[in-house]
């Protein structure tokens, strides 16, 4: 398998004429095919790592997976690559018995980009799901302290970012074992915003299982209309994005009743929908 980072020769230039050569270190990228009993089923570009949970989390946003149980067996049918080395850029997944195969109007048709989490969908009516948490009836409060801390807390576990500055970063915060502050329980990185958020789902349902009741998913760029999906199916109340949201978003997020927050920046944040669980300083 590829490195999650990889090193490469780059030559620095500066403005009063100085030249560098160094080395810098890059964020990995590669096709992941998606497989389905065998049947291709998706393609998406992704930081190689955490494969698994990646399409057990995209498989659980397309609905075709509610719970770990769903899955029978997931495995890399690896291959050889042009360079004459495995590659591991196939995961195959076999359904358990009596799960429905995916209807074929949501294979996707063109590879999904490491940017887009619903390019190529075959019909815009299958975009939009209905999930079977309700994320109206969890009544979380959340001080607005703990919530303006939470960017620096995902910041300050960025490993990859650290090295390379060019992937995005999804956290799981989770009620502490006392029920009281939010603990970070699984982060994942990768090029894609919607990777990220999917390896944290498929964490989450390999783990902990669903919905995630008073939980906060906190995430490193935008809040996009997939990213508000892929929270409310796994039953996460609130969305704490560092930069802005998308009108998509905002309009989603309230027919769904999830809090959504964005340009959190540690000193400031502003809320568009659900602000009854966003409490005071305190």
């Amino acid at each position: 398998m590829a490195r999650v980072t990889q090193r490469r020769r780059v030559r620095r230039l500066s403005a009063d004429g100085a030249t560098r050569d160094r080395a810098d270190v890059l964020a990995g990228e590669e096709p992941l095919e998606i497989r389905i009993g065998g049947r291709s089923f998706s393609v998406t570009m992704r930081t190689p790592g955490d494969d698994f949970d990646l399409v057990v989390g995209f498989l659980h946003g397309e609905g075709i997976v509610t719970s770990w149980d769903d899955v029978a067996q997931i495995d890399y049918r690896s291959g050889i690559g042009a360079d004459g080395m495995r590659d591991y850029n196939v995961v195959d997944v076999r359904l358990a018995d009596g799960v429905p195969p995916p209807d074929p109007s949501l294979e996707r048709h063109v590879y999904t980009s490491s940017s887009c989490g619903v390019c190529g969908t075959a019909s815009i009516e299958s975009v939009r799901r209905t999930g079977t948490h309700d994320l109206r009836a969890d009544t979380t409060a959340y001080p607005l302290a703990e919530l303006l801390g939470l960017p620096d807390r995902l910041r300050e576990a960025q490993a990859v970012f650290d090295r390379t500055g060019g992937v995005h970063a999804a956290g799981l915060f989770t009620p502490g074992e006392d029920g009281r502050g939010l603990e970070l329980a699984c982060l994942r990185e990768d090029v894609g915003r919607h990777n990220a958020v999917d390896k944290v789902v498929g964490w989450a349902l390999r783990k902990r299982g669903m919905p995630l009741p008073g939980s906060v998913i906190q995430v490193s760029g935008r809040a996009s209309f997939e990213l508000v999906q892929k929270a409310a199916l796994a039953g996460i109340p609130l969305l704490s994005a560092v930069s802005a949201p998308s009108s998509l978003a905002v309009e989603l997020a309230e027919d769904l009743g999830m809090t959504l927050v964005g340009f959190n920046r540690g000193e400031s944040l502003n809320v568009y929908t659900g602000g009854e669980r966003v409490g005071g300083p305190g």
